[in-house]
């Protein structure tokens, strides 16, 4: 048995939203629990799974998830789901509260980063509080990412 306090996380990442770190300023991120069906968490394991072009949205006290992919179980036959259906996030009501302030005050998103599977096997998403970013801005992550990586080809040619 491992030593106390050297527990590691593992996190098998099932998708993620790359654009949205490009596309958003991430202002804060919160994991969120997924209500899914059980085709749906078979067709997760299978990693096939798009989160590009949802978001999340507030509709009566309860946050969810609005336009993802889970691809149909091909085993299940007649139990399917339906591929594009909205799915419950589950946060605390705390945390509910805080996103619905961010989303109706200060004109805020809510962007899913990733969906993944934590250590006990559960479906988890990364979710994020999100403010879009203009042209120019983007032109200058793009120039920082740009330099970041030119510089360390410059380091590494010099060792």
């Amino acid at each position: 048995m491992a030593p106390r306090g050297s527990e590691r996380v593992v996190k098998k990442v099932v998708a993620e939203n790359r654009k949205a770190r490009f596309n958003y300023e991430i202002i804060d991120t919160y994991e969120a629990g997924i209500v899914l069906k059980g085709t749906e968490v078979k067709s997760l394991r299978e990693g096939k799974a798009n989160i590009a072009e949802s978001y999340a949205s507030d509709e009566g006290g309860e946050i969810w998830l609005i336009n993802s992919y889970l691809p149909e179980y091909l085993q299940a036959n007649r139990f399917n789901h339906e591929p594009r259906r909205r799915r419950k996030l589950l946060l605390s009501s705390r945390e509910i509260n805080r996103l619905r302030a961010g989303i109706n005050r200060e004109g805020m998103t809510l962007i899913p980063l990733k969906i993944y599977f934590n250590d006990r096997g559960r479906a988890k998403m990364e979710l994020a509080l999100a403010k879009g970013k203009k042209l120019h801005d983007k032109r200058e992550s793009e120039k920082e990412r740009d330099w970041n990586r030119q510089k360390s080809r410059l380091l590494k040619d010099n060792r």
